[in-house]
């Protein structure tokens, strides 16, 4: 009997955690461009976010409240992006290498363009070269020591059979491959001009993505989620560990000791890899659309969905940045109930919080609660609300009937108590 019991306690936990929106990740910011988002790049305040044909400057100084600081148009659909010092780099499909001046964030402008001749996946920056991938199974090295005036000066065809390369990091003189169908290629670009292949290894299904950390490689690869490959010795790379409690890995950033891999369907997934043999899942936020890249700064993953724009995602529990006194209380959770509702809502919240509900482009639709205010007065935030008294278990419960003029679609409710937040999705159907 014990025994059984023992086990059902094990099965519910299970069933909890595989049930629960997100672990050791909130949502701390969003903010919608207008389209879906592809890829960021994050450098100070800045986020760079590129989508269909267009690149956003968003400041994220506030990451609770992200706003539009500058915008640019592109001719074709960016897939990547990356940075260097006053210019960002886009592989823009068809149009090719894409390069903006961003020296006055607000204003940014396009210097130049380089027309690859195929669609380009990938682009990384080191020293005076944009190293970038596409379709006719290339990489090309590009000189843009002079930003106005890119010149091609070395190439190397993967040949590949199905897949292309997609994406590129380039680290010691190596530019590593996440090459398609083929998996890790290894390209010596130590003389640029000379390109030379040293070593591959075969993923088995479709490396997507790549990251470079220490002597490891860490590749997204699809189906067979997170692969770790050792590259001590680039020209007999070794698979050491794999994590593939996944569905689709398409993205990876690797940051300290933990990989934060996107993946299509399951949204961000926190990955320790302290020990590469044995990487182990430790967090996850899969509240997400189509979640496509990912970029990890300070106490933050920045992550572009291509139906949501973009996310941004407090892991500060993981990187120890946000290590301050934490005045909120014991009970730190916020529920709502139904969801998806059409009329009325029930929220769950902390006793004492703030209490708000925002659209998908960041704007306060409703206010519900106030620290300072035991109720809200009804159809403030044009809407109508009631309040319960707080339980016995430090929790408050409001009740949110949206007004007739607000339409279908997700709302984000959150819940603020001593600089703490925590946010909740709901979905709206009238």
């Amino acid at each position: 009997m014990k025994a059984k019991t023992i086990f059902t306690l094990i099965l519910l936990c299970a069933i909890g955690s595989a049930l629960a929106d997100s672990l050791h990740v909130s949502l701390a910011g969003l903010y919608y461009p207008g389209y879906g988002a592809g890829d960021v790049y994050v450098c100070g305040d800045y986020a760079y976010v590129v989508g269909y044909d267009f690149g956003r400057v968003v400041d994220v100084t506030e990451p609770t409240t992200p706003r539009r600081f500058g915008a640019y148009t592109t001719g074709s659909h960016p897939y990547s992006i990356h940075g260097d010092g006053d210019y960002i780099y886009l592989a823009d499909g068809e149009d090719g290498l894409r390069i903006i001046d961003i020296s006055t964030p607000s204003t940014p402008i396009e210097v130049s363009l380089y027309n690859t001749g195929s669609r380009t996946y990938g682009v990384y920056v080191s020293s005076d070269y944009a190293y970038v991938t596409g379709d006719s199974s290339s990489l090309r090295i590009i000189d843009v020591s002079t930003p106005s005036s890119p010149v091609e000066v070395g190439f190397f065809n993967t040949s590949t059979a199905y897949h292309p390369p997609y994406k590129v990091f380039v680290s010691g003189g190596y530019a590593f491959l996440a090459n398609g169908s083929i998996g890790l290629r290894i390209i010596d670009v130590s003389m640029p001009s000379s390109p030379n292949d040293v070593g591959f290894f075969d993923t088995e299904v479709i490396a997507w993505d790549i990251h470079v950390s220490g002597n490891y490689a860490y590749i997204a690869d699809g189906h067979d989620g997170l692969r770790i490959i050792d590259i001590t010795i680039p020209s007999s790379p070794l698979e050491v560990g794999f994590y593939d409690s996944l569905h689709v890995a398409l993205g990876v950033y690797v940051s300290g000791n933990y990989a934060y891999v996107i993946d299509n369907y399951l949204g961000l997934r926190v990955i320790d890899v302290s020990t590469p043999s044995h990487p182990t899942e430790v967090g996850f936020y899969d509240e997400c659309d189509y979640p496509y890249g990912v970029y990890v700064s300070g106490s933050y993953a920045y992550v572009a969905d291509r139906g949501e724009g973009l996310l941004i995602l407090d892991v500060s529990y993981f990187t120890g940045i946000e290590e301050k006194p934490s005045a909120k209380p014991e009970v730190f959770a916020i529920s709502a109930h139904p969801n998806p509702f059409n009329s009325a809502v029930t929220i769950t919240a902390p006793a004492g919080a703030e209490v708000e509900v925002f659209d998908v482009n960041g704007r306060r639709i409703a206010v519900i609660a106030r620290p300072e205010a035991a109720a809200i007065s009804p159809n403030q935030g044009d809407c109508f609300v009631g309040q319960s008294p707080p339980r016995n278990d430090g929790v408050s419960k409001f009740t949110w009937r949206p007004a007739e003029s607000l339409g279908s679609g997700v709302y984000l409710v959150r819940a603020t108590v001593g600089g703490e937040s925590i946010t909740k999705r709901m979905v709206y159907l009238k």
